[in-house]
This record gives structure tokens, sequence and C-alpha cells, in this order.
């Protein structure tokens, strides 16, 4: 898609006004998993789909749960659906779901591990997903801006070396410390499929690309810099150079306090805001020029009512006039009553 056609296809979304120095009223919005097991329709794909790879790398299923939030909630943006995971069983890595217990990998903890990774293979599992993409641009309302993504390099790493989630990232820290030049060749390897996989989808039609660094909060200053940061400017500039016209947002979730740092050396065009981070701190970042979107504790959704409605109004309230998308600090939660998704976009709208 060249520039013109993609200018003129996405100049009344209001998603992306933000990212031109349009502040909105009200404010875009759209929520991280805002497709996934809360809504009874993602459930039923979910079922019939087989594994949740299955899911993720068959174009119509994956365009159907994509699309399923958009029809129920008219959200400005959708987000593609699929999982950071993608990339590592593309390159070779084991992977799959266990239901009710997450990802699960064979892990990769050395130099030598790494001969068990390979780019070349990856845009055949790359593709199925670039289709996926290719068919929301021609599923979704014309209002509704496409939104891809993918892993940033250091959450996908601790992934591949614990095997698993974890709740300090050890196996990849541990293995950062002790031979921090293999590592590094994980790192450099993840950089460099993650702009072969974000390329290709802003390719198909993808209108904004978000990083999601979901683990970033747990490296020490200088580690952020080395493993967050670096490969992360590495993949917007070279994203950039290729499709200038697409916004990039990072999530260095957990990483408040280098916000500032972040943006300034990564060169990203809009960061999304965890629920610790302070909303005089998001006031600042958007008051610099970068969008901003973030930060409602998707526990309120849980809850709804009054504490909901409050917080929300708050966040409008101090950020009004700034660059800012309403979302939340990260994703929706699967016991999230759907009612309570419709009241929240309710009363922004109102």
């Amino acid at each position: 898609m060249s520039l013109h056609e993609r200018t003129v296809k996405t100049t009344a979304k209001r998603f992306l006004l933000p990212f031109k120095s349009k502040a909105g009223s009200p404010p875009p919005v759209w929520l991280m998993r805002q497709a996934g097991r809360y809504l009874p329709e993602y459930r039923q794909v979910r079922t019939n789909a087989g594994s949740f790879l299955d899911l993720c790398y068959t174009p119509k299923l994956a365009a159907e749960v994509t699309l399923q939030p958009i029809r129920r909630y008219g959200f400005d943006a959708a987000i593609l659906f699929s999982d950071i995971l993608v990339v590592p069983e593309a390159l070779g890595q084991k992977v799959s779901f266990i239901e009710g217990a997450g990802p699960r990998l064979d892990p990769i903890r050395s130099g030598e591990d790494l001969s068990r990774l390979d780019l070349s293979s990856s845009n055949d599992k790359f593709a199925r997903v670039w289709d996926t993409v290719s068919m929301l641009g021609q599923k979704l309302p014309s209002e509704t801006a496409l939104i891809g993504f993918c892993g940033a390099p250091w959450t996908v790493a601790t992934y591949m070396a614990e095997g698993r989630g974890s709740t300090d990232q050890a196996a990849a820290r541990n293995w950062a410390y002790r031979d921090p030049v293999s590592f590094g060749k994980l790192i450099d390897l993840l950089t460099e499929a993650s702009i072969a996989y974000l390329s290709g989808q802003a390719s198909a039609g993808a209108e904004a690309l978000q990083i999601f660094d979901s683990w970033a909060g747990s490296l020490a200053d200088d580690e952020f810099d080395r493993w967050v940061i670096a490969p992360t400017a590495q993949i917007v500039n070279e994203i950039r150079s290729q499709h200038p016209d697409v916004p990039i947002i990072g999530f260095p979730r957990g990483a408040s306090a280098s916000l500032a740092k972040y943006i300034e050396l990564t060169g990203v065009d809009g960061v999304s805001c965890d629920t610790a981070c302070p909303l005089s701190t998001m006031q600042t970042i958007a008051r610099m020029g970068t969008v901003v979107q973030g930060n409602l504790d998707p526990l309120l959704l849980v809850g709804g009512g009054e504490a909901l409605d409050k917080r929300v109004d708050a966040i409008i309230d101090a950020m009004k006039g700034l660059p800012f998308v309403l979302n939340l600090g990260h994703g929706i939660v699967p016991e999230t009553p759907p009612e309570n998704v419709a009241r929240l976009v309710q009363r922004i709208r109102s």
C-alpha cells in the first residue's frame, strides 16, 4: 500500500488523530486483550479452533476474534489477534499452550541451544499472520484503525529461556549476566525476526504497530539500556525507514521511571503506560509531544460501578487536550463482565 493510499484510507480514523497532533474529545479508546476469554463468542471460536496456535495461524478464525470486540463495542482500533510467542515458534522453538496454565516452551538457555533456531524458515509462519492482517483490512469498519504488534526481544527472550512465564525472569537474567555475548545473539536474532514480522504486518495493512515489553521492569538500569532500549531502537529505526507513515507504540511495562529515556532513545511515537504510572508522568510525556495510552486498572473493569466511572472521569480530565488514547494499564482479565466494558465505552463517549 502506497503512502497516498494509506493516507486516504486513514484520514477519518479517530485512533490515529493523536499521532497527527490532533487531540480528540472524547479520546479514542481501545483495550489491550479486547479480544479474549471474557467474551462468550471468543470462547466458542476457541473451542472449535483446536489448539491456541491453530487459532493464531488460521486467518479466518484470527480475523473473526479480532472483529468480535469491534462489533460489540465499536472501539476506535482493532488489534490483530495473535500472540507474542508466534515469533519463537516460527524460529523453530517448540511452543504449546496449556489451558489454564499458559505457554510452555522447550527452554533455550545457552549459545549451543541457539543452533535450534532458524530465521530463514520463519516467513512460512509469519505469512499466515500477514494474511490475517490483509483479511482484516477488508472486513473492519472504515472508521476503525488496525494495530499490529510483536513482543519486544527482551520479553520474548524471557519466555524462551524460562520455558514459560515467570515472576522474576531469572533464567534470562542469569544467562545475560553469565554469558552476555551468547544472550546478545539471541536478542539480535529476535530483533531481526521482529523487524521482518512487523514490516510484513505494515505491508499487509496494519496502520500502527505496538511493541509489548511486558517484563521490561525486571531489569537494572544498565541492563535495561542494553536489552530493552537498544533492540527496540533498532526495530523502530528499521520499521520507520520502511514504513515512515506507520506510528510505533512502545509498552515498557513496569518501567515508568525510565519512560522519558525510553522515548528519547528508542524514538517511538507513543507509549502505553501501566497502571502504576502516575497521571502526572503521563501528562508530562504527552506535553512533550509523545502519544500516551493507559493507565486504567484492568481490575476496575471487573468490579465496574462507581469506582470505574470515577477513575475514567479522572483520567479523561487529566489528559484533556493532550495526545492521548484511553486504554488499560495491561490486558483485560478473563473474569471481566462484558457489560462493564460496555459501561466503560459509554462513559468515555458520553
